[in-house]
């Protein structure tokens, strides 16, 4: 086979980039070659502040030729499927690429029409969605006057667990600074038991709920919108597993649901769509009954194929979907990929679910979740450098790290496979 590579990975997001970056550290020579159609790379994390008015849409965007390592090929195209008994990857323009070792890092895809008429919302410009077209949020944000603020998120897993309410309170200091919080009603519906799963963070958060007046709706599933009567349907149900809630509070009980589906007017909609891993991925071997990818929790490592890896948003993993997590699950990989190479034998499985969640909780305020598996509240150390105690509280520097120094770290650092 001519196109055939060492390692072959799918994805030129943040984990693609980074496993790329990583391994050439490691070992200059290796044959690695990324496989990713799109032209442009962005910061997805930047965009709640874009939506909230206070980040420049274009300082989220990079060339992805830019990004892709010395010495990596890239091939500009879609992978359409996957053959792992014959260590094959179908493209959509390259023909077929062989592989001894693949890296899985396809991140997940917007999947709207699991809710009936969201598609519809979308395009009518009556949904909105930071998920989507964050400048589009803020325009709309700018145009409110009043009345019935909904904010929701589906019972899918989802990319940025905390991002669909992170507007919210951004919303609300914005409808606070603009003598707009007595005309307005602001709800934030969520299928999750609690507003987070992380017991500090909880605590925290619901004082910030408290303090903008928020109607927190828990059990609340969205099932449809009605782009004409400006309406929510909801369905009242016990909690569901969602990557927005993490690790669902054992002490929350379900309250009994109503009979019937639940219905909420809107004048304005923000709502974080339903996301699956991509098509070519849930139609595969490599996938679990779920469609995620199926991997070792702790290692990486397809349960399946020992020459399959995988991380970031597509994998099955107990933990949220952030770029926080992919920090830490890249250089276990790449130990992983490089002792498979070596031959040696060892398998680390050291991934313990880390994951972080920045929480704006308003303009210039900000408290950072850091958990693992077990739900514990994990604190990077290095936070005390910044004068920060306490990371579960709202603190100002915990902004300026989320708005200037996190986005200087992914570019400058992660992107050039830096263990930060």
């Amino acid at each position: 086979m001519e196109k055939k590579h060492t390692i072959l990975i799918i994805g030129g997001g943040t984990g693609g980039i980074m496993t790329a970056a990583q391994l050439k550290k490691k070992d200059k020579n290796l044959d690695i070659a990324i496989l990713e159609p799109s032209e442009d790379h962005f910061y997805q994390p930047a965009w709640t502040l874009v939506g909230a008015g206070t980040y420049n849409f274009e300082n989220t965007r990079r060339k992805t030729k830019d990004l892709i390592p010395d010495g990596v090929k890239w091939y500009k195209d879609y992978a359409d499927q996957i053959d792992p008994d014959n260590n094959e990857v179908e493209t959509r323009k390259n023909g077929v690429l062989g592989y001894e070792f693949l890296v899985v890092a396809p991140g997940l895809v917007m999947e709207p029409s699991m809710i009936k008429g969201l598609p519809e919302a979308f395009e009518r410009g009556v949904a909105l969605s930071n998920y989507i077209n964050p400048k589009k949020t803020w325009e709309e944000l700018q145009k409110f006057k009043g009345g019935n603020a909904l904010f929701t998120q589906p019972a899918t897993p989802i990319k940025c667990g905390g991002a669909p309410q992170k507007i919210a309170y951004l919303a609300a200091d914005y409808f606070r600074k603009n003598n707009l919080s007595n005309k307005t009603n602001i709800t934030f519906a969520t299928p999750g038991s609690v507003i987070f799963g992380v017991k500090e963070i909880k605590a925290t958060l619901e004082k910030v709920l408290n303090r903008y007046h928020i109607d927190f709706k828990p059990f609340h599933t969205p099932v449809e919108v009605d782009s004409d009567k400006k309406v929510v349907y909801f369905k009242n149900n016990a909690p569901s597993q969602n990557d927005c809630v993490i690790n669902q509070d054992d002490e929350a009980e379900a309250p009994q649901a109503e009979p019937g589906i639940i219905e909420m007017p809107f004048d304005f909609l923000h709502l974080a769509p339903p996301q699956a891993a991509p098509k070519f991925i849930r139609e595969s071997s490599l996938s679990n009954q779920a469609g995620w990818l199926d991997v070792d929790h702790y290692s990486l490592i397809h349960n399946s194929y020992s020459n399959v890896f995988g991380l970031g948003d597509v994998a099955a993993l107990p933990t949220a979907k952030t770029g926080a997590a992919i920090r830490k699950q890249v250089p276990i990989l790449v130990d992983n990929i490089m002792n498979a190479l070596s031959g040696n034998g060892k398998i680390d499985k050291s991934y313990n679910g880390y994951s972080s969640c920045p929480l704006v909780t308003g303009y210039g305020k900000m408290t950072l979740a850091e958990f693992d598996y077990n739900n514990n509240f994990t604190p990077d150390p290095k936070l005390k450098r910044l004068l920060i105690t306490d990371s579960s509280k709202e603190h100002w520097r915990l902004w300026m790290l989320k708005k200037y120094m996190l986005p200087y770290l992914y570019w400058n650092k992660m992107m050039k496979g830096a263990k930060v």
